[in-house]
């Protein structure tokens, strides 16, 4: 996305339209998800490390820098800078907050700020389905199962229904029953209408043959690798609730293996455990491309690890349909000082 900055004024685009462009383009954020992989397979990104900034008297709190650049057809760069703060449940608010700044490669300079919350949970959901798309080829599920009921899974089922997902039934679980209730009644509202809230986890992924990890565990606690013998596809999006050994166990895909394997995350664990990678089976862009095979005979746990690669594929496209349409705040003075001399 290449731009003559002096002909554009930068723009501010707000939660209110990332989410009226976004809810009426499910499978297009899907496609971009997938192009921002594929790109990143053919190594043209640059996807840093993120950087928490953690605070002394809130130990459970963090905002993290995710800075990336996306090249190929995107050739976008930018930052994430997203707040996590638990606490803020207990006030009635979401956990998380967040902008995005996208900057013009061809000059550096800033073009964008978007609100991104919406973009940040819209991605995480895209990833998720594209992974469940291409590990589940019919788009059909008996049962899915949702270990911890709160945005993130909401708009990962969300995906699911706008883009021809069939689903029987729904199984939920959470450590605070409200939220597995609220769930309940959302979906139910929405047309899925066999939905029960299970007594334990294992029960869940006992009874499900597609499960959705989206906690907020910092530690693995789920141990019991017998309650996979059904060998269902687990999509773990929270990253840290598995043990090394169901790791060792199961097919394991992620978006890229460097950052899915640090961090503490049971990927991370179990190279600690083992002294190897050789547990990963592939990443989401050769699964794409058809070049992963995979044990039928084993779980499938795809680990995205979310990179801010994805952030600046969804970012791009608000930003170019929000000025198309006029929606953006435009700001044309933002940079005052337009001449070098």
């Amino acid at each position: 996305m290449q731009t003559n900055i002096m002909e554009r004024s930068f723009s501010v685009i707000s939660g209110s339209i990332v989410n009226e462009i976004l809810q009426s383009n499910y499978a297009k954020v899907i496609d971009l998800v997938k192009a921002a992989y594929l790109t990143h397979g053919e190594k043209k990104t640059v996807n840093p490390d993120s950087y928490f900034l953690k605070f002394p008297e809130k130990p459970e709190a963090r905002i993290i820098a995710l800075p990336a650049h996306l090249g190929g057809d995107f050739d976008i760069s930018g930052i994430k800078w997203i707040a996590s703060f638990p606490k803020n449940i207990n006030h009635g608010i979401p956990r998380a907050s967040a902008v995005i700044i996208l900057n013009d490669y061809e000059t550096g300079y800033p073009i964008a700020c978007i609100e991104g919350s919406i973009i940040s949970a819209s991605r995480t959901a895209a990833s998720a389905v594209l992974g469940a798309q291409n590990l589940i080829k019919s788009k059909t599920v008996k049962r899915l199962g949702i270990i911890g009921c709160g945005l993130i899974s909401r708009y990962v089922l969300n995906f699911m229904l706008n883009t021809g997902w069939t689903i029987s039934s729904l199984e939920l679980f959470d450590l605070v029953d409200e939220y597995s209730v609220a769930m309940k009644d959302y979906f139910q509202e929405r047309g899925i209408k066999e939905i029960h809230i299970s007594s334990t986890k294992e029960e869940l992924i006992s009874a499900c043959d597609l499960i959705t990890l989206t906690t907020t565990a910092g530690v693995p606690h789920i141990n019991d690798v017998s309650v996979f013998n059904h060998n269902p596809t687990v999509l773990h999006l929270s990253l840290r609730d598995l043990s090394p050994n169901i790791i060792l166990a199961s097919n394991n895909i992620v978006d890229d293996v460097d950052h899915c394997l640090k961090a503490a995350t049971s990927l991370h664990l179990t190279e600690q455990q083992v002294g190897n990678r050789e547990f990963v089976t592939g990443t989401i862009d050769r699964l794409v491309l058809g070049e992963v095979s995979l044990d039928s005979q084993k779980p499938t746990i795809y680990s995205p690890f979310g990179m801010g690669i994805l952030d600046l594929a969804v970012a791009s496209y608000v930003f170019e349909q929000s000025v198309m349409n006029k929606l953006a705040i435009t700001v044309p003075d933002f940079f005052y000082e337009t001449k070098r001399i």
